[in-house]
């Protein structure tokens, strides 16, 4: 891993650190990807410490062939600044560390043991309403099918199933790593960040169900700021309107999501499936 040097001064919190307290730890809460780990620091501990702090607590999960930059929650602004130059920890204070760069040559490529695959909401009460519901319940039973072969862990949420029923039928469930309820529409849930915690070295999420430009939208917007790398599987989605589908799909792409069609999937792995890609109806509409 090669860390940027830190930024050129900037009025941090407190002055960056705030009071000074004395000797001793100083409690520090360590973000990186999905994650947050509390630990703590000597007091005054500066840039080269907080490294080695990360590497010691995400060393596993870092890619040593990237540039990441260390930042600061700052109190003031309500959101993370680069790390002031200069910088010592004085009193309780939460870093993160980012990536500076997407390595393009990985972008877009899906490996099994980096890989999750997010099954959202495909409940029975949706079938009347969801467009083309038939071909997304066909696609995403392929889809759970590779995952199975691959050992690629499957996480599934379902919307209010009290009201609006289980997953269909239909869909086989068989081996996935999580089935939750939810009642808002990301399926970042905390048990879902804690289960992401679990699986080392994740860096892809294959998304699809329901609704595209409700819960996926969302649900791939807190992924992409959590500093993962998001595959919606646009014929393996849908919504009641066409058009909301089409411009949640345009708007997650321009955010930084990967858009592709199960046809990609097939190619890379189903050879495993010993079948042919399903032809499906949302194939032939404008993404």
């Amino acid at each position: 891993m090669a860390a940027a040097a830190a930024a050129e001064p900037v009025t941090a919190p407190g002055g960056g650190g705030c009071s000074p307290a004395g000797g001793g730890s100083v409690p520090v809460l360590f973000c990186f990807s999905v994650f947050a780990r509390p630990s703590t620091v000597p007091h005054g501990a500066g840039y080269e410490l907080l490294i080695q702090k990360f590497l010691s607590l995400y060393g596993d999960q870092i890619d040593m062939h990237r540039k990441f930059v260390v930042q600061l929650f700052a109190e003031e602004w309500s959101q993370y600044i680069d790390l002031p130059k200069g910088f010592l920890v004085s009193e309780r204070c939460k870093v993160r560390l980012v990536p500076l760069q997407i390595q393009m040559t990985t972008l877009g490529n899906l490996t099994p043991s980096s890989t999750v695959f997010f099954c959202c909401d495909m409940q029975e009460r949706f079938r009347p309403a969801i467009k083309y519901f038939g071909d997304i319940i066909s696609v995403g039973q392929r889809l759970l099918q590779g995952a199975r072969l691959l050992g690629i862990p499957v996480i599934v949420t379902e919307q209010y199933p009290k009201g609006l029923g289980s997953t269909v039928q239909e869909i086989d469930l068989t081996g996935a790593k999580l089935v939750l309820p939810k009642t808002k529409f990301s399926m970042v849930l905390p048990e879902v960040e804690a289960a992401l915690a679990e699986i080392p070295g994740v860096r892809s999420v294959v998304l699809f169900g329901v609704e595209t430009h409700v819960c996926i939208q969302q649900t791939a917007l807190e992924l992409v700021g959590r500093g993962l790398e998001v595959h919606i599987v646009a014929d393996a989605t849908s919504s009641r309107s066409m058009m909301d589908r089409m411009f949640a799909l345009e708007s997650r792409r321009a955010g930084k999501a990967i858009c592709f069609v199960s046809t990609k999937y097939h190619k890379t792995y189903c050879h495993y499936c010993k079948q042919e890609a399903i032809d499906s109806v949302l194939l032939a509409l404008e993404l």
